[in-house]
């Protein structure tokens, strides 16, 4: 039974920071692609960042490159993202997910950022 719960949230004021943690179970996740979504209110849900299955590589979306750092814990079984210089417009419910190979999410973490 593979479960993946976030963690992190909260309201935070623009320019700050925030570290949001994945924490998976259910399976060995070493060798499959998993990452980050978001869905700010009234929009659909869109990409954040991600490791490719292989591990060795990441993917951020052009809206939080240089801003945004995407880790994993193997040992931990946990994916972190690192958020610095939050903006107004980072605010959303923020999913992990993994493919495995279908893809499984978590239930999600509010990140709100006031201006």
């Amino acid at each position: 039974h593979v479960q993946l719960v976030e963690s992190g949230g909260q309201l935070v004021q623009a320019g700050g920071s925030l570290r949001l943690t994945c924490a998976f179970s259910g399976r060995t996740f070493s060798k499959y692609a998993l990452g980050w979504f978001r869905q700010a209110p009234g929009k659909e849900r869109e990409f954040v960042a991600s490791f490719s299955w292989t591990g060795d590589r990441t993917y951020y979306s052009d809206a939080v490159q240089g801003r945004f750092t995407i880790s994993r814990d193997h040992i931990q079984n946990t994916v972190d993202l690192q958020m610095n210089n939050l903006k107004p417009e980072d605010t959303a419910v923020y999913y992990c997910y993994v493919e495995a190979p279908r893809v499984y999410w978590g239930q999600g973490t509010q990140v709100t950022v006031s201006s």
